[in-house]
């Protein structure tokens, strides 16, 4: 139990640590001393500062997977059903680690390298959550419920849409002042717009 422990205040202070400053700026010094052990403890759990980092970001594309594959997953319900699951939890995810997107865009952009291991995460992400779904947006079309869409066009426009309001939030929260101020307020508006949008988008109307 002491050794799941000792790892998981790890990963914890190394979370902080990597989101505040980067990989580039976090120090496996000030990751030790936020977890409560020494140096040499945390070279014990993770050899360097490189696997302590993919480690972290490993667990997160593993969560965000889980949580929007249940969604689109669930054949027991209907396509526009997932959708709007999906788009919910894609939000939710966010809105427990809405430091992530704005850390990613900038590792990939100061270490272009990163990008690969980045790729691998998120393509066996997006494989499986497009398995079966433009078989069923096709079918849909056909029968007029729907316009036809490319699947991927279509998960570009959720993530785009999901994204967005994190990453560009300080800027957002000065320009819009009061429908902004309440930051938890701001959030859940932009779920469900965001979720009406799509739904529009894809109806045929």
């Amino acid at each position: 139990m002491k050794t799941k422990d000792t790892e998981a205040d790890i990963l914890k202070a190394a979370e902080q640590e990597f989101m505040l400053k980067g990989f580039d700026g976090a120090k496996t010094a000030s990751i030790a001393q936020s977890a409560g052990v020494t140096h040499a403890m945390l070279h014990y759990y993770f050899r360097t500062k490189e696997l302590l980092f993919e480690r972290i970001l490993a667990d997160k594309m593993s969560l965000m997977g889980q949580s929007v594959l249940t969604a689109f997953g669930n054949s027991q319900l209907p396509l526009f059903d997932r959708l709007k699951d999906g788009m919910s939890r894609h939000f939710d995810f966010l809105m427990e680690n809405p430091d992530l997107p704005r850390f990613i865009v900038n590792e990939v952009f100061s270490r272009p390298e990163r990008y690969e291991l980045m790729r691998k995460d998120i393509s066996r992400i997006v494989d499986k959550l497009m398995q079966g779904v433009q078989q069923e947006l096709d079918t849909l079309a056909a029968q007029g419920k729907i316009v036809p869409i490319d699947v991927r066009m279509l998960m570009l426009d959720v993530v785009s849409l999901n994204i967005f309001p994190f990453i560009a939030y300080p800027v957002i929260e000065p320009i819009f002042g009061n429908i902004a101020v309440d930051r938890e307020q701001f959030f859940a508006l932009r779920k469900a717009e965001n979720i009406e949008v799509i739904m529009r988008r894809i109806k045929n109307r």
